[in-house]
């Protein structure tokens, strides 16, 4: 059967969310974040397109604007199909219409988060991706992790939560300081304040009493930042250290604080997504309880030149 492919409406969400719940466990995803992605991000001009073959999605491919970055023209594209859409040309036609969609953005290059898995790999690389950097994807049960006692903040540093900030600006100016070294294949170097705001902060699934802040002197020097499902799972979506202060323990300090206050909420599994070549990182979340549970590769096409 020939799939068809529609962009994606409103209607389609509780099945969009089944099938990504169902082919990614690790993601946290829901319909209330589908629905402010498509509407909450207008930089990013988010774009869902769902491929049907047969009763109910076959597929899915969300694609937009990597706006966050000061280098023109960049965009990603993100499929995933049913294991029984496989090799029936779901994935082949998602892919066509979101890369005309991309084309239409102004994108010349598209990147695009491939499973670590030969089906998976040998498909990006027929369409003309090749690979870039690697991710693992950690998973810990919070019902049953040891965590480790927790570590003394060094002097003068206070933790507080991002529902005690009274502004996010210093998170941002935080945000975009620890980003600057950070290892990936597309750097944040570029969103304002606005941007930063619509794009993180306002997010529905962002848990600002989870999300905790080292800070001194009134400057925020690291920080871990939580995205919930509003049920059981738990996101690192992002721990960042200002350069002149790594070194004392502060990535493992934000980190054991907001597990812990996950852990008493209710939440039982907890993520986060780690670059294959960020040693220091990978051993904070090792401490942490973290283990492997999938991994993915950043690919990436020109689209035109």
């Amino acid at each position: 059967m020939v799939p068809t492919v529609r962009a994606a409406g409103p209607s389609d969400a509780a099945g969009v969310v089944a099938l990504l719940r169902a082919a990614r466990p690790h993601l946290v995803i829901t319909p209330q974040v589908l629905a402010w992605q498509a509407t909450g991000k207008p930089a990013e001009r988010f774009g869902m397109l769902v491929a049907e073959a047969g009763d109910g999605i076959a597929g899915v491919a969300r694609t937009g604007l990597l706006h966050e970055s000061a280098e023109p023209g960049l965009g990603f594209v993100n499929l995933v199909v049913h294991p029984e859409g496989r090799r029936r040309g779901v994935g082949s036609a998602l892919l066509a219409a979101a890369e005309e969609r991309l084309v239409g953005l102004g994108v010349r290059l598209a990147y695009a988060r491939v499973v670590d898995e030969p089906a998976s790999l040998a498909f990006a690389e027929r369409h003309g991706y090749r690979s870039g950097r690697r991710n693992v994807i950690l998973g810990l049960d919070l019902a049953t992790a040891v965590l480790p006692l927790a570590p003394t903040p060094p002097a003068g540093v206070r933790l507080v939560t991002a529902a005690d900030l009274p502004d996010p600006r210093p998170l941002y100016e935080a945000d975009l300081a620890a980003a600057a070294d950070e290892p990936g294949d597309v750097g944040m170097d570029e969103i304002s304040f606005g941007d930063w705001r619509a794009a993180y902060w306002d997010r529905p699934d962002l848990d600002r009493a989870l999300s905790t802040v080292a800070s001194a002197d009134g400057v925020v020097v690291a920080f871990t930042v939580a995205l919930t499902d509003g049920r059981d799972r738990y996101l690192s979506g992002m721990t960042g250290t200002r350069a002149g202060w790594r070194g004392r323990g502060l990535a493992r300090l934000v980190k054991h604080s907001s597990l812990r206050a996950a852990r008493s909420a209710g939440l039982r599994w907890a993520y986060t997504l780690n670059d294959a070549g960020n040693d220091a990182m990978r051993a904070v979340n090792a401490w942490c309880g973290y283990r492997p549970v999938a991994a993915e590769w950043r690919h990436l096409r020109t689209l035109h030149e």
